[in-house]
């Protein structure tokens, strides 16, 4: 598949391949293309196996347009909007590997339904932490 055209509204980008498919990928898994200004997100180029943002250093293959997880889950959207959570000491906090949590967080490794609740149960408790503090 190559993404002949792209668009973005407020949360997503957009590609339409060359037989007219559309595809959608979240914002969220590209941060500096989420806050980056019209101008800048309309400054790119197609290459060989994807899109390239030089002046955001940002790039975006075209494979990644057909994953299945194009929305991040509730536990991948606390994280990646909530940059101001030290992932590392979260996980070591919950006893959990910091780097299998951001392999959670990116979309590179799947936790089973039991350790996302886990996990989902931590931010809860943290939480409640913080509105008692």
């Amino acid at each position: 598949m190559t993404i002949k055209e792209i668009w973005f509204d407020a949360n997503y980008i957009y590609g339409r391949d060359e037989k007219g498919q559309e595809y959608k990928q979240s914002l969220l898994w590209y941060p500096k293309l989420r806050v980056a200004s019209a101008e800048e997100r309309s400054s790119y180029t197609i290459g060989f196996d994807g899109i390239h943002w030089r002046g955001l250093d940002e790039d975006i293959s075209f494979e990644s347009f057909s994953y299945e997880d194009a929305e991040p889950s509730a536990l991948q959207k606390f994280f990646l909007t909530h940059k101001e959570i030290n992932v590392a000491e979260f996980a070591r906090m919950m006893g959990l590997n910091p780097t299998l949590l951001r392999n959670y967080i990116n979309g590179f490794k799947k936790p089973s339904k039991e350790r996302e609740q886990e996990i989902i149960e931590q931010i809860h408790k943290l939480g409640k932490e913080m509105l008692a503090a």
